[in-house]
This record gives C-alpha cells, sequence and structure tokens, in this order.
C-alpha cells in the first residue's frame, strides 16, 4: 500500500472504526487484504491503541460525574515531567493526561460517580503526590462536543431571561 494511501486509511478509520476491512479498502481505493495487513501492522505497532465507542452517558441510568483537573507539578530528581504524568496517568479515574504549555503543567481528565468521589481523588490520591504543587477542578455539567460528534440534537440555552 502506498503511503498517500495509508495517509487516507488511518482519519477514516478514527472517525468510524466499524467499518470492514472491504469498505475500508473500498473508501480509500485499495485492496482489502493490504488494509487488513495494515491495520495489523498498526496495531502491532502501537499506531492504532485502540477502539471505543463514544458514548452518550447523559442517555442512560448510570450516574457519572467528569472533570478537568489542571496540576501545577516541580519535577524533582529523577521525577521529570514524565515520569510524573505516567505516574499520575496508572490512576483508574484518569481517563486522559496531557502535558500543556501555559498556565498549568498537566491536563487530566477524569470520571467518578458523584463530584464527592472526584473531590475525594483529588484529596486523597492526587494532591499529595510529593510533585504536586497545586490543582484545580474543573466540573464538566454538560457536554455539547465530544471528539468531533454533537452531543446535543439542539443547542437551546434552558437558562430563564428576567426583565426588571
Amino acid at each position: 500500500m502506498n503511503n498517500a494511501m495509508m495517509e487516507k486509511l488511518l482519519p477514516v478509520i478514527a472517525n468510524n472504526a466499524k467499518l470492514s476491512h472491504a469498505q475500508l479498502a473500498a473508501m480509500i481505493g485499495a485492496q482489502e487484504a493490504d488494509v487488513a495487513a495494515q491495520i495489523e501492522k498498526w496495531e502491532k505497532e502501537g499506531v492504532i491503541k485502540g477502539y471505543k465507542a463514544l458514548i452518550d452517558w447523559d442517555k442512560t441510568d448510570r450516574n457519572y460525574v467528569s472533570a478537568r483537573i489542571e496540576i501545577n507539578v516541580i519535577p524533582k530528581g529523577d521525577m521529570g515531567f514524565e515520569e510524573i504524568a505516567y505516574t499520575i496517568s496508572q490512576f483508574p479515574e484518569v481517563e486522559t493526561c496531557y502535558l500543556m504549555s501555559g498556565g498549568y503543567d498537566l491536563a487530566l481528565t477524569i470520571s467518578g460517580k458523584t463530584f464527592k468521589d472526584v473531590a475525594l481523588f483529588v484529596a486523597h490520591k492526587l494532591a499529595p503526590l510529593e510533585p504536586v504543587q497545586s490543582t484545580s477542578t474543573h466540573f464538566v455539567l454538560k457536554k455539547y462536543k465530544e471528539r468531533g460528534i454533537l452531543m446535543v440534537e439542539n443547542a437551546k440555552d434552558e437558562r430563564e431571561v428576567t426583565t426588571l
């Protein structure tokens, strides 16, 4: 498979991982066997890390709260940003962990059953870590768009406007 086709394949898979090898091949003008071999190669190399469904948890009975946590850290000795991020990423509550530029060093997305669960995670697991200098937690109140997918049918502002 040539490089141009390979460059077309990853965005298509990223947009819809449910497509069959035959569908993918037809979409990019390649042979099905070549597509299958390339995907298998990317999976083995770690280019493709996994496949996940995007769930609108607000439409389920599951209790779920999500938060963005900004963290400032002080790297010391053999604990640089990489090691600190890796350590924090090991907590099962952590869904994403990014090294950032700007006003803070790391950005996390975490989830829990309640606001209290998230607060306790920060207080008992995150804040006590030696490199952690400060945290700032922002709770997600509503998701309008996630990973390029609209999560709401009609984005109407539900707040009431009053006049004096």
